[in-house]
C-alpha cells in the first residue's frame, strides 16, 4: 500500500494538515498555546520564560525574638504551672494541715522549755513547779548534763566494797575495802579507747541506786528493788575478779558504801569548801547463786 494514501491508518507527513476524523491533540496545563506545548519539527524554538523559584522552608534564618514570643506566650487552656504542696489542696485541708502544724510547734516549745527549767538552776518557776516539771521529764526525757550544767558536779564519789567469806575450814572472815571507783579510774588513764564498762557501769549503777533509795537506804518503787539486785551483782562479779576468795572460800555477803569528798576550789576563788570525806554505809546483803558469775553466763 502507498505510504502517502489517505486511509484511516496511512501515516501522514509532518506538518500535514488533520483530517476531520482526527483526534484532536491533547492540550497542556496552559491550552495550545502554551509554554507546555510541544515543538513542532523545523520551527525555531520559542523563548523559556523564566520560572519563578520559591526557597526551601528552611533557607531563612528564624527570628530570635519570634522564638522568644512564641514560648512566651501563655497556653490558650488551663494553668502552666499548676500549684502543689498544701496549696494544691482543699481549704478544707488546708485548715487542717495548719492546725496540725500548730499543734506540734506549741509542744516542741513545751518541751524546749521544761527541759531547760529541768536543767537550769532553782529558781522560782522550778520551786512553784518543780513537780509538773519532773512528770514531764522523767523517765523518758531524763537529763544527766552535769559537764555542760551551770552547776556542774563538784564532788568525787568513790564506791567501795567489802565482803564476809566462810573459809575451806569453817572459819569466817571480813576483807577489806575494795576501791572499785579507784580500780576503773586507773584503768582509764592513759587509756585512748577506754571501754564503756570501764567508765559507766559501776558510776551509773551507783547513781541509779541514789536515784531509788531513800535516806534510810529503802527503796522506793519497783525500780529501787531492781537497782540493788543489779549494783550486788555488779560488786560481786568484781570481786570475783580480783580474786577476793581463795579457793575453797565461800561468799557470804557484801556491803556497799561510797566515799565522797568536795572537789576542792581553784587557787583564785574565795570559796571555802569541806576536805573531810562523807561515807554512806549500806546495809549487808546475802549473796544468792544468781549473783555470781556462773550464774550470769
Amino acid at each position: 500500500m502507498d505510504a502517502y494514501d489517505g486511509g484511516s491508518n496511512a501515516r501522514r507527513q509532518p506538518g500535514a494538515p488533520s483530517e476531520p476524523g482526527d483526534a484532536p491533540e491533547p492540550e497542556g496545563p496552559d491550552g495550545p498555546e502554551g509554554p507546555e506545548r510541544a515543538q513542532a519539527p523545523g520551527e525555531p524554538a520559542a523563548p523559556s520564560q523564566p520560572q519563578e523559584e520559591f526557597p526551601a522552608p528552611d533557607s531563612e534564618p528564624a527570628d530570635p525574638s519570634a522564638i522568644r514570643r512564641a514560648a512566651a506566650a501563655p497556653a490558650p487552656y488551663g494553668d502552666p504551672h499548676p500549684p502543689t504542696g498544701v496549696a494544691a489542696l482543699s481549704l478544707r485541708y488546708q485548715i487542717g494541715v495548719a492546725l496540725a502544724l500548730a499543734v506540734v510547734a506549741v509542744a516542741v516549745c513545751v518541751h524546749i522549755g521544761m527541759v531547760f527549767l529541768h536543767v537550769a538552776p532553782q529558781n522560782t518557776v522550778t520551786k512553784q513547779h518543780g513537780r509538773a516539771v519532773d512528770d514531764w521529764v522523767y523517765p523518758e526525757f531524763e537529763q544527766n548534763w552535769k559537764l555542760f550544767a551551770p552547776n556542774p558536779l563538784q564532788q568525787d564519789i568513790a564506791v567501795q566494797v567489802r565482803a564476809r567469806i566462810r573459809s575451806a575450814d569453817g572459819g569466817s572472815r571480813t576483807t577489806g575495802w575494795y576501791d572499785l571507783s579507784g580500780q576503773d579510774g586507773r584503768a582509764i588513764d592513759g587509756n585512748p579507747l577506754p571501754s564503756h564498762t570501764q567508765q559507766n557501769e559501776l558510776r551509773r549503777s551507783w547513781d541509779l541506786f541514789v536515784a531509788t533509795h531513800d535516806a534510810d537506804n529503802r527503796p522506793v518503787g519497783v525500780r529501787g528493788t531492781l537497782s540493788e539486785t543489779y549494783l550486788r551483782r555488779i560488786v560481786v562479779l568484781r570481786l570475783d575478779r580480783d580474786d577476793a576468795t581463795a579457793p575453797g572460800d565461800v561468799l557470804v555477803s557484801v556491803q556497799v558504801r561510797s566515799r565522797t569528798t568536795n572537789v576542792p576550789p581553784p587557787k583564785w576563788s574565795d570559796e571555802k569548801v569541806s576536805v573531810q570525806p562523807v561515807y554512806r554505809e549500806l546495809p549487808w546483803w546475802a549473796v544468792t547463786a544468781d549473783d555470781t558469775e556462773g550464774s550470769v553466763r
